[in-house]
């Protein structure tokens, strides 16, 4: 048992570092001039976004708090990596390896947006809810 948990937590941490390294290859291939713009914007969304400090859906929300975690982040870098050439990705991973050595950065400016959109969100919930409107 203890060595089944053990095995599972080792796959969890490798995984994770290769989740790392391929948001570092995704920050690079934003600025490679070989990629096409839309593809270089959804990259940069999948980036600031796994590098915001703030989540769209707050971790204390039970079960839908790690859903971004889980889910999201790992379903968009999968498409922004399926969208951008082979040979850049690949080139991209190698400038990737020491990208990320001190830790995971953290995006305020995805951070603010996030707690805008919240904040909008709120807004629009209690004005609807208390029939306020904007002068």
């Amino acid at each position: 048992m203890h060595y089944m948990l053990r095995s599972m937590i080792d796959k969890l941490k490798r995984r994770s570092r290769e989740l790392k390294k391929e948001i570092a290859a995704l920050y690079l291939a934003c600025k490679k001039k070989n990629v096409p713009w839309y593809v270089k914007a959804i990259a940069a969304v999948v980036v600031a976004y796994a590098l915001s400090p703030v989540d769209l859906i707050p971790d204390f929300i039970p079960v839908l708090g790690y859903l971004d975690d889980l889910v999201l982040i790992p379903l968009g870098i999968t498409v922004a990596i399926k969208l951008i050439p082979q040979p850049v990705m690949e080139e991209c991973r190698r400038e990737a390896e020491g990208l990320f050595k001190d830790g995971k950065p953290r995006n305020w400016k995805a951070g603010a947006v996030i707690i805008l959109i919240w904040i909008i969100l709120l807004w629009v919930i209690v004005s609807k809810v208390f029939s306020i409107e904007l002068p």
